[in-house]
């Protein structure tokens, strides 16, 4: 029973991924459609900083993030929160090499630095409680599909950065969840505008295939929110 939801799980994460770049363009093509009473629909994109909770020398990973989101209206101020990180990538840098089985490239990346980069679709669940329709906090879950993963030696030499990239997607697991939430502020007190914040995710599972390895993510965002296709709906409604 446990290996089925786990294969129904993926099953479905896999479908999903392979929808969710097309419909981004989608959105900015139909976002008035999508916009209703009760749901604000709009793309969502900023910056992170992710770490590597179990590994004592890494530091904070900067990466750019991008996707969509759904507000649905719950009751009063209350709504659901969720959509889809398209591209969002965690990991971290700053870490010691380890050795890649190549006599010259060890000696050569031996007093390098090792970084972790691993692309997943992250989907955030979270009720969003709004005050005074400007200020909210909202917490949940959120879960992740891991897309791709890369190992990257980096070596300064001679002034300049010498670089080798590996693809270890096979030393971790496909899907990640964890703990979501934080606050933000809505630049008018409009139900559907633009809003900025911050929310931090804490990952509860060790995503490292590797026996003795452990590997939890958890990382910063900020970002701005952009409804689509409000301003022509509210048009609308006020023509009918």
């Amino acid at each position: 029973m446990k290996n089925s939801f786990k294969l129904g799980a993926l099953f479905f994460f896999m479908l999903f991924a392979i929808q969710v770049k097309g419909q981004v363009l989608i959105s900015l093509l139909f976002g008035d459609k999508l916009n209703s009473e009760k749901i604000e629909f709009g793309l969502i994109g900023g910056m992170n900083r992710s770490y590597i909770n179990d590994i004592s020398t890494a530091n904070g990973l900067n990466s750019f993030n991008l996707g969509f989101y759904f507000h649905i209206l719950a009751k009063n101020n209350g709504y659901l929160s969720t959509g889809v990180f398209v591209k969002s990538n965690v990991g971290a840098k700053g870490m010691p090499t380890y050795t890649l089985g190549n006599v010259e490239l060890d000696d050569l990346y031996k007093d390098g630095e090792l970084t972790k980069k691993i692309n997943y679709f992250y989907v955030p669940i979270m009720y969003q409680q709004r005050f005074q329709n400007r200020w909210y906090l909202e917490g949940g879950f959120q879960l992740g599909l891991r897309n791709k993963s890369y190992d990257i030696f980096k070596e300064d030499v001679l002034g300049g950065d010498l670089e080798y990239t590996i693809d270890v997607k096979d030393t971790y697991k496909r899907l990640d969840a964890g703990l979501v939430g934080g606050v933000g502020y809505k630049f008018k007190k409009e139900i559907k505008s633009i809003a900025a914040g911050v929310n931090y995710y804490y990952g509860l599972v060790n995503v490292s295939d590797v026996s003795g390895t452990t590997i939890k993510n958890s990382s910063i965002y900020f970002y701005v929110k952009i409804p689509i296709g409000a301003g022509k709906n509210k048009e609308n409604e006020a023509i009918n």
